[in-house]
């Protein structure tokens, strides 16, 4: 009798650093990751929108994670990036992060799913918990990270 292998579905993720906090972003929403630069404010837009920049004569807006989930202000670094997200309905967004540390790869039951509180909208932002090496990485629900809702 033959010996059948179930390959366990896996997912790779980008992990980043906001603070002292590991996350993670699915390596399919990523288009790029640029070093910090030079971002042009817009007025009276929401408060977590730094602005935009020119990427390869494109204009990207860019959001900062930290302030729209009512992190601590970001700590720019030469370890800040802007990772690049390519989202279906928005278009190409960047967020900032305090630092790209690697990419792991994550089975199905490395992953904890989050159980959601309707009225907490900070924790919408995660929809599951990865178990890499001993630490946990939450990972981000890109589509609420990049939402234009307001959190209150």
């Amino acid at each position: 009798m033959a010996n059948i292998i179930v390959e366990n579905e896996t997912k790779q993720y980008i992990v980043v650093r906001l603070g002292d906090e590991q996350y993670g972003i699915d390596i399919r929403y990523i288009d790029n990751i640029v070093r910090m630069q030079k971002i042009t404010g817009i007025p009276k837009i929401q408060p977590y929108f730094k602005g935009i920049i020119n990427l390869r004569g494109e204009i990207v807006p860019v959001m900062s994670i930290c302030t729209k989930m009512g992190l601590s202000e970001d700590e720019l670094t030469n370890d800040s990036r802007i990772i690049i997200l390519k989202i279906e309905e928005q278009g190409l967004i960047g967020i900032i992060v305090d630092e790209v540390k690697e990419v792991v790869t994550l089975s199905v039951d490395e992953i904890d799913k989050v159980a959601h509180d309707v009225k907490d909208e900070k924790a919408n932002f995660i929809n599951g918990v990865g178990k890499h090496d001993g630490e946990l990485i939450s990972l981000f629900d890109l589509n609420s990270v990049v939402s234009e809702k307001e959190v209150v």
